[in-house]
């Protein structure tokens, strides 16, 4: 049986995470921008401090105890109650499995219950339809596209947890 989580980020889950990192040209709106990806422990470090900011709230996705992923909760707004969600997993060794799906609910979940949080905000680049299914899957509803991205949005109403979901 297969066990998601979500922790916080720690630098040596943000190194672990890297090391294993492939970048996902589905996510690149200009694929003149699009490189190789190579691991440096240098820029991992400056990924980790530059992520330390009260606003957001840094996830690592863990499956069966090691990172496959980071989720974010983002532009946290305590006064409007709302905050926006990003999500990357490692490599196509873990998509297309459903942990998105899992992590993307226990982030919303979280913002929810944790955070008091009434909206949360997603987009996704116009040509990763799996990210766009996913976020649907799990309850935002779309709500306007510009040349690069699709914008959704969750109410807590309208969110889908997991049947089997923790708290």
């Amino acid at each position: 049986m297969r066990s998601v989580e979500l922790v916080p980020m720690t630098r040596a889950l943000c190194h672990a995470f890297f090391r294993d990192f492939e970048r996902d040209p589905a996510i690149y709106m200009d694929m003149d921008a699009f490189s190789e990806y190579r691991y440096d422990p240098a820029k991992a470090d400056a990924y980790f401090d530059s992520q330390q900011i009260p606003s957001r709230i840094v996830f690592m996705v863990l499956l069966n105890k090691k990172p496959v992923g980071e989720v974010k909760l983002k532009n946290i707004d305590a006064e409007k109650r709302e905050c926006t969600l990003g999500i990357h997993l490692q490599n196509d060794s873990v998509k297309g499995k459903g942990l998105g799906t899992e992590a993307e609910r226990l982030a919303l979940e979280y913002a929810f219950k944790a955070l008091g949080m009434d909206a949360v905000n997603a987009d996704a680049v116009q040509k990763n339809r799996r990210s766009q299914h996913v976020l649907e899957k799990v309850g935002f509803r779309f709500l306007r596209e510009d040349e690069m991205f699709r914008y959704y949005r969750c109410d807590r109403e309208s969110f889908r947890p997991a049947a089997c979901s923790r708290p």
